[in-house]
């Protein structure tokens, strides 16, 4: 929609949508609020980014979150800044957003083409032939905004990356970003719907380790939650993944050490479980001495030292056994897509087919929850946009 409202300033715009309206996608995004962007500096959104950063120096530049949010202010769109810098409509409604986009697509003559399914792009002399369940459209130019593969009941099936691989372009293989992982939750059936906050997660692969900071969620199959899916970006292309919970990450081990013994000697004779449990959740106690393996009823004055230390070890370190990603299609984002070398950073055009323009989720570059994914679709379509309506073949 971005794309067609920029190209539209210069050019004739067709629309072409197979879904029945337009901006399914988007009206899911922010639990249905909408987060359209994310209100940080312009370093701060770079170094955010989880893929090819730099690539997207142009298309930021040229616009950016305060251009972003001003074309929806000025259009009679108001919108607040919430915890986390998160640009969200103030009327919580992403209906909002998407009606705003569809009167600017109404008011700039674009020629929307509604349950309009396109099968093949092809290139046939001086001009592009998109044959859909409609008929045939030549344009000299086209810009491809399909989506990834996550959601497929919005639309975004992979179709862009066979489009894209017909011209040539290189595909990094898409996987579902901001999503849940898989965990053996044996022994930990109790953890389902529990929810952490202030907890550190840690991810070990052979390339090192990840963390996040803040809130989690336990499901019956493993773990989600805001951390869970910011981490979950960084590590689905590793096999091997050791995840670990600091359970009291504000605390080092001395600290703990003394809270442990302060809870002793209030009262000696009480079982470790009625210690532990003034520590952590009461659901967790049970997996955690059991990881730790000390019995639940030992009374605090019988941990020895070495009891003490496992138990500090696990507080600290809680280990979950990594399994897997959740579904793709439950993923928020969609990493991977078109190899960002094939296409030209500062017009979006694609390096092996002159007036092809790719854009969005369809291109290997994401970021992390708080609008940062909706920000790298805006900014790379309305340059999509402006650049297919200036540029001469």
């Amino acid at each position: 929609m971005m794309a067609a409202i920029k190209a539209s300033e210069k050019a004739e715009v067709a629309l072409i949508e197979k879904n029945e309206k337009l901006g399914k996608k988007l009206f899911i995004t922010g639990k249905g609020r909408c987060n359209l962007c994310n209100d940080c500096d312009d370093r701060f959104f770079f170094d955010a980014l989880h893929r090819n950063s730099a690539f997207m120096y142009s298309s930021y530049y040229t616009f950016s979150n305060e251009t972003l949010k001003n074309f929806f202010e000025v259009r009679r769109v108001p919108l607040k800044v919430e915890r986390g810098e998160r640009v969200f409509p103030i009327s919580d409604k992403s209906s909002d957003i998407i009606r705003c986009l569809s009167r600017e697509l109404k008011r700039s003559g674009v020629d929307v083409h509604l349950d309009t399914e396109v099968s093949t792009i092809r290139r046939h002399g001086e001009v592009f032939e998109v044959s859909t369940n409609r008929g045939i459209f030549r344009a000299e130019k086209v810009i491809v905004a399909t989506g990834g593969v996550t959601y497929p009941a919005t639309g975004s099936t992979g179709d862009g990356y066979t489009w894209a691989k017909s011209f040539g372009m290189r595909i990094v293989r898409p996987i579902a970003g901001l999503v849940g992982l898989r965990c053996d939750m044996r022994g930990m059936e109790t953890l389902s719907g529990l929810s952490l906050k202030n907890v550190e997660l840690y991810a070990e692969t052979e390339r090192g380790v990840s963390s996040e900071f803040g809130e989690m969620l336990f499901t019956h199959y493993g773990i989600s939650g805001p951390i869970v899916l910011s981490l979950s970006s960084r590590i689905n292309r590793d096999d091997r993944v050791k995840l670990r919970i600091d359970l009291k990450p504000a605390l080092d081990r001395e600290q703990l050490t003394r809270r442990i013994l302060r809870e002793i000697d209030s009262n000696a004779n009480r079982e470790l479980k009625t210690i532990v449990k003034t520590m952590v959740p009461r659901s967790l106690v049970s997996p955690i001495l059991d990881a730790a393996e000390i019995p639940e009823d030992l009374p605090g004055h019988q941990l020895s030292v070495e009891m003490r230390e496992r138990l500090i070890d696990v507080l600290k370190a809680f280990p979950i056994h990594y399994k897997g990603l959740f579904d793709e299609s439950t993923g928020i984002v969609t990493t991977g897509g078109v190899d960002v070398d094939d296409i030209d950073p500062s017009t979006m055009e694609s390096r092996t087919q002159k007036g092809l323009y790719l854009c969005g989720e369809l291109i290997d570059v994401d970021g992390p929850t708080g609008g940062f994914n909706l920000q790298i679709a805006f900014s790379t379509g309305y340059l999509a946009g402006l650049s297919a309506a200036e540029e001469d073949i």
